[in-house]
């Protein structure tokens, strides 16, 4: 899992598992300091992965190009 913060928000890579098996890369963003549960945003929409490893792997290299978070936990590119 990789983890990136902002100002007011940090982001790290997550997986969501598809229907009918396999995963799909996600960042789970999360209001610093606040409280609820976090924001799944899938990302690589196109593909799926068939471990959650290679779905987190994939979604570490997406946060690396993650500009911010927007107010509602929104990724901003």
């Amino acid at each position: 899992m990789a983890r990136k913060a902002f100002e007011t928000f940090e982001a790290v890579s997550a997986v969501i598992p598809k229907e009918g098996g396999g995963y799909h890369a996600a960042i789970a963003t999360k209001a610093i300091g606040g409280s609820g549960a976090p924001r799944f945003n899938k990302v690589l929409e196109d593909q799926s992965f068939k471990t959650a490893t290679e779905a987190d792997d994939a979604a570490a290299v997406q946060l690396t190009h993650l500009k911010g978070v927007d107010d509602e936990g929104g990724l901003v590119w």
